[in-house]
């Protein structure tokens, strides 16, 4: 993240040398060169590190540093005192300031402390991004795969880990785009930098340039204060672009801009401030056909997907369910505090022939409430949601309905009437809902209305049978 510092000091000598001596540094720096009546502003500016004179500050001095102190950046607190008295720098310190230096000291000294000041600041910024919580950071290990697909996958990622390329990560919901962008993060040479993560879908139209760009005092009503931007806060780090594809075209186009240069104008800013941010992107859509459709800038495109790289959905790798299944559930097992070894057969073969809308998060999910529910030392069939048991197979004999076709005796054999009616209507809930998903391409909304019945309870059936609208679109 780029540091912040803003001056507010009468020494202009002092003034001139920090604005030539912090040119190229990581730092974003502010100054008042006209002080007078500026402690409004300078308490709106969003610093992390604050120089300021002492006869610029209102009294009751304590009071007014304490202003500065309570501010949610907790910002360093310099204070410039032109008197050489060891009993006034005491007081100000009682006051609240964290620093005070004699203003009679050559600048080239004072600049130097204040260098210093901002190396420790910079640190409290990684020991706040360390975490203290014991959390294990995201590896590419954690990807680990039987599936020849996945296998195929890691190895391009293990290519591009190390450049500052621009990512677009492509997959379903729920495959893992972002655990994926922190471990190629964690990965690279910037692991020390901060990861940052912005959800298109999930900031509205009009605040989507301030969140991305951030904004200052006044730049529009309710901009209080400035405020840091994404761009501003991944710098030296990684800046993770989820749901692209949700992003309005008129911020495509400023997106794209910066992306060429990596240089920005906060809203209702002067002066442009660069930024050393590695992108990815990621989206669920196909992005080719919201370019045909005119719904994707087709050079944002280009310039985001200089390198694509696509998730395995987890349906196609089954092979990799057991073993992720095993992890989840180490995993709740230890957060819980439960007394659980592992799942039955019925239980992984059903986890193993389910359709995965949702994907891994939903077998997360799955898992999580499956240890909750669970009685014994192993989760069984009748621990896991209702959609699983239709999914179930005879052993030795394939799917049960396909049993039912060829011999309708041996797969009914055991079974009650309510069991065989249900796995009956099941299938044929599946097949027809399937058939007009086709026919609408997997418009829900049509869909439901030829069913009769309300898109929310179509939803809900689907994610229950497994079905996924996106396997029609393109029917």
């Amino acid at each position: 993240m780029l540091t912040r510092l803003v001056c507010a000091v009468k020494e202009k000598k002092l003034a001139a040398a920090i604005e030539k001596r912090l040119a190229h540094a990581d730092v974003r720096l502010n100054i008042f060169h006209h002080p007078d009546n500026t402690w409004q502003d300078l308490v709106r500016s969003c610093a992390d590190v604050f120089l300021i004179s002492r006869t610029l500050i209102p009294k009751p001095v304590d009071a007014s540093v304490a202003i500065l102190n309570n501010l949610p950046e907790k910002p360093i607190t310099i204070v410039l005192d032109d008197r050489e008295s060891s009993k006034a720098h005491a007081d100000l310190l009682g006051a609240g300031a964290d620093m005070v230096l004699y203003a009679g000291l050559p600048p080239d000294r004072l600049v130097e402390a204040i260098e210093t000041t901002l190396a420790s600041r910079q640190q409290f910024y990684d020991l706040n991004r360390f975490d203290h919580r014991g959390r294990t950071q995201p590896r590419l290990h954690d990807f680990t795969s039987s599936s020849r697909d996945m296998q195929l996958f890691l190895e391009e990622v293990r290519q591009v880990v190390a450049t500052d390329v621009t990512l677009l990560l492509q997959g379903e919901t729920g495959v893992g785009k972002e655990h994926l962008s922190k471990a190629i993060h964690m990965e690279s040479h910037r692991a020390k930098g901060p990861f940052i993560a912005l959800n298109m879908a999930a900031i509205p139209d009009q605040l989507m340039e301030s969140e991305l760009f951030g904004h200052e005092q006044g730049a529009f009503t309710g901009a209080v204060r400035s405020r840091r931007g994404a761009f501003e806060l991944a710098h030296g780090g990684t800046l993770f672009l989820d749901e692209i594809a949700e992003m309005p075209l008129k911020m495509q186009s400023k997106l794209l801009r910066v992306l060429q240069d990596f240089e920005f104008t906060p809203v209702g800013g002067e002066s442009s401030v660069w930024v050393d941010v590695r992108v990815i992107a990621a989206t669920n859509k196909d992005l080719t056909r919201e370019v045909e459709n005119k719904r994707f800038r087709q050079d944002l495109y280009y310039r985001l997907g200089v390198i694509t790289l696509t998730l395995p959905p987890l349906r196609q790798r089954k092979e990799d369910i057991p073993g992720v299944a095993e992890h989840f559930l180490i995993q709740q097992v230890q957060r819980m505090g439960r007394d659980i070894e592992g799942f039955s057969d019925d239980a992984v073969h059903a986890l193993c022939e389910y359709a995965w809308p949702g994907n891994v998060r939903e077998l997360m999910n799955v898992i999580e409430r499956a240890v909750l529910l669970c009685r014994s030392n192993r989760i069984t069939l009748k621990d896991l949601p209702s959609g699983f048991h239709a999914a179930k197979e005879m052993p030795g004999n394939g799917n049960w309905m396909g049993a039912v076709e060829t011999d309708p005796e041996l797969a009914w054999e055991g079974r009650t009437l309510e069991q065989v009616k249900s796995r009956v209507v099941t299938r044929v809930e599946k097949q027809y809902l399937e058939m007009l998903l086709e026919k609408t391409r997997g418009r829900v909304g049509e869909a439901a209305r030829l069913a009769g019945i309300h898109p929310r309870g179509l939803y809900g059936k689907m994610k229950k049978l497994g079905i996924d609208k996106d396997r029609f679109k393109s029917v």
